[in-house]
């Protein structure tokens, strides 16, 4: 979960698919031994195929904030001018929910939205809703059930 720290970069491959690009800053803060509040921000890159990759285009921009789930990649290349060996570890972006500045969640493009089952979802502005692959869960006024299952 982090903030857009770019506008996202959509590309079309030749043969239809969009692929957008994007930071996220993640924020983590932490009371030190002394009780002062410490501070670490990391910068991630996303990578983000298909319909998803439209929806984030669409309705994202710097400064956003988002959650995303997905695997690692790491690329690696030569660096034409220095001729060094590089390498990047980067997220695939696999579901995503969007955030808004009020910290609850709204559903977008997740394939399966059950690690995400925690956050409520507010009814996406009628001008522009964002695709959802499938409907939001209704909630009968019961609080959330907690998932304690660790994937690990």
């Amino acid at each position: 979960m982090g903030n857009l720290t770019r506008d996202p970069e959509l590309r079309v491959t030749t043969s239809g698919t969009a692929i957008v690009g994007f930071g996220l800053a993640v924020n983590r803060n932490w009371r030190n031994e002394s009780g002062g509040i410490q501070e670490e921000v990391t910068f991630v890159e996303i990578s983000a195929f298909g319909k998803q990759a439209e929806t984030i285009d669409r309705y994202l921009k710097r400064g956003n904030p988002i959650l995303v789930e997905g695997r690692l990649r790491q690329d690696q290349w030569v660096d034409k001018q220095t001729g060094q060996k590089r390498s990047q570890l980067k997220i695939v972006l696999e579901n995503f929910r969007f955030l808004p500045s009020g910290g609850q969640s709204r559903e977008g493009g997740s394939s399966d939205s059950s690690s995400f089952s925690r956050h409520s979802a507010p009814t996406p502005p009628a001008s522009q809703p964002p695709p959802q692959s499938q409907p939001p869960p209704t909630n009968s006024g019961a609080p959330p059930e907690e998932d304690d299952d660790v994937p690990f």
